[in-house]
């Protein structure tokens, strides 16, 4: 398992230090790097024309000779504390170590628990809430569809705060409150992961929840009317929701959202409303996929290789592949049919285009 962390030189160019590797072991036939699992952290400045580019090549250039990420790319503007924040939370998760301190303490504002409903009563996952949180008193802040919350959990009530978790954003700002789901992690000793169990369990309606909104540029809606195919399991559904009601509030009608859980009967999050976008137009076609409905596992993965025809379809009349949900399982098992239906050729040109965006944790 290795690490990279790259800067960028100039317009788009390896640093000195790095010159050799770029020029010589990257356009050389290396052997296959299948067994190796890796990350890429890439520093840059968007003021630059070609943004984090050596970072950005050297992944590519990772994917194409087998290496498997550990997590998707994280791309650092300008040193922003947020977005090293974020590397942190991905090293954190990786080594167990999610209570690690914050390297820097996000600048919080006090945001209020206004509701808190359970959305899957009865199901054998474990319990999951829709949060609504009413905006500060100086007023809410502007985010867009895919950004996301950074949130100090406390194990008591009026307890210190604890390390940041990041939370996908699922409502505008044009909804008047900010909203979450977040499922309940229970730990194997039986207690309660910190993040959620301060959001679904500690915290009480009418209390000060800590959140920042961090700005998460590549998962935000295409700025275009273009079809969209939206792909996420359990509380993936979150990031897809904000960008459903954002295509909804523009106008753009051609969305298809593949969505997956375990039973119909009570994993059916958001099911109204789904249905209404499904009846009004706001989304083209909904496959819904229940794990545990039928003796044989089904996820999302085998959705798309049955509508294999229908995905290239899309993709031929210029989609964008928008996928949210756990890096474990699902967002491996997607990208695998994706590679399949596609070609490993023409799906990273989608990801060059823009045209395949990740929000996996």
């Amino acid at each position: 398992r290795i690490l990279f962390i790259a800067s960028t030189y100039g317009e788009g160019d390896a640093p000195d230090a790095a010159a050799a590797f770029a020029s010589q072991t990257m356009q050389a036939a290396t052997p296959p790097l299948d067994g190796l699992r890796y990350a890429v952290l890439a520093l840059g400045d968007s003021d630059y024309a070609h943004f984090c580019g050596f970072g950005r090549r050297l992944d590519e250039w990772l994917r194409q000779q087998g290496a498997t990420p550990l997590f998707d790319r994280v791309e650092v503007d300008g040193g922003d504390p947020a977005d090293l924040r974020h590397w942190q939370h991905h090293l954190g998760l990786l080594a167990g170590r999610a209570d690690l301190p914050d390297w820097e303490t996000p600048a919080y504002e006090a945001w209020r628990l206004a509701g808190r409903e359970l959305l899957n009563p009865g199901s054998e996952g474990g319990p999951c809430y829709l949060l609504t949180l009413a905006p500060p008193a100086s007023g809410a802040p502007v985010w867009l569809a895919g950004d996301i919350a950074e949130i100090g959990p406390r194990l008591a009530r009026g307890g210190a705060l604890q390390p940041h978790r990041e939370y996908s954003i699922a409502s505008l700002p044009a909804d008047g409150v900010l909203q979450l789901l977040v499922r309940q992690m229970c730990k194997p000793d039986g207690t309660l992961g910190v993040g959620s169990g301060w959001l679904t369990h500690i915290a009480q309606p009418g209390d000060s929840i800590a959140l920042r909104i961090r700005g998460n540029r590549n998962f935000h809606a295409p700025v275009d009317g273009r079809p969209m195919i939206l792909i996420g399991n359990g509380t993936g559904l979150a990031g897809l929701r904000a960008l459903i009601k954002a295509r909804r509030a523009a106008g753009h009608e051609r969305n298809w959202l593949v969505f997956g859980e375990r039973h119909a009967a009570h994993d059916n999050f958001c099911g109204d409303e789904i249905a209404a976008w499904r009846k009004d137009g706001t989304l083209a076609r909904v496959d819904s996929v229940y794990s545990r409905d039928q003796p044989g596992r089904r996820y999302v993965q085998h959705c798309l290789l049955e509508q294999a025809a229908d995905v290239r379809a899309w993709i031929d009349e210029g989609a964008a592949i928008y996928v949210c949900g756990s890096l474990q399982g699902m967002a491996g098992g997607v990208d695998a049919a994706l590679r399949d239906i596609l070609g490993a050729e023409r799906l990273q040109a989608l990801q060059h285009d823009g045209r395949y965006r990740r929000d996996v944790y």
